[in-house]
């Protein structure tokens, strides 16, 4: 009877022991714990940082495109009132290549002289600049609109004939181009002349 008391005690204590071991087995350790709420809040802080960095940059990217829509807005405040003044300039510039016969037509024109002087001053304080080709200069599909051709040879192919209105530029956009009349060989005759520099080459080789 004792005996079995004894083992059924013993089997009690063996039961606690293991109990306990497993207890303490189930039970994180403090330390590794800390480790990782430790690496979870560097990698929560990684995430807002990098979202705050992007945040950042859109903003300072929206500030610098706002700033470039102020400058040109200001650089180009003038392009609308430009356009509506090309007309009077035209008819200034066509006025004032007139011939002039008697001295009170030179006193007028004089005058307007002084007046158009005026207003090219106050453009070009505003950035504007004029396109004015002469005649012989070669044309230039940028900065000219050919209205007309007329025919030429292969020394003024592609030349500026006659000047028909002057162009305008706001500093760098073109505002309207010159129109012009431009030379232009005939089909016939650039075959002929592309014909014997073909040969010419031919030769030289």
């Amino acid at each position: 009877m004792e005996q079995t008391e004894e083992r059924r005690d013993e089997t009690q204590e063996n039961d606690q022991k293991k109990g306990q071991d497993e207890m303490k087995h189930d039970k994180k350790n403090p330390t590794e714990e800390l480790e990782q709420k430790l690496k979870r809040a560097e990698e929560e802080a990684f995430s807002w940082k990098n979202k705050y960095y992007m945040e950042l940059a859109d903003v300072q990217n929206l500030r610098k495109s706002l700033e470039e829509d102020h400058r040109n807005a200001l650089r180009y405040r003038s392009e609308g009132f430009l356009e509506n003044l090309l007309p009077a300039l035209d008819g200034f510039y066509l006025a004032l290549g007139s011939p002039v016969t008697s001295q009170e037509a030179k006193n007028y024109q004089q005058g307007f002289i002084y007046i158009f002087n005026q207003i090219q001053n106050a453009l070009t304080s505003e950035g504007v600049s004029e396109i004015l080709p002469k005649e012989g200069d070669e044309f230039d599909s940028h900065t000219m609109n050919a209205v007309d051709v007329v025919d030429g040879d292969e020394k003024n192919d592609g030349k500026v004939a006659f000047v028909f209105s002057k162009g305008y530029k706001l500093h760098e956009k073109l505002i309207r181009p010159a129109n012009v009349k431009v030379y232009k060989m005939k089909k016939a005759e650039k075959q002929e002349e592309d014909k014997k520099s073909d040969s010419n080459e031919a030769n030289k080789a």
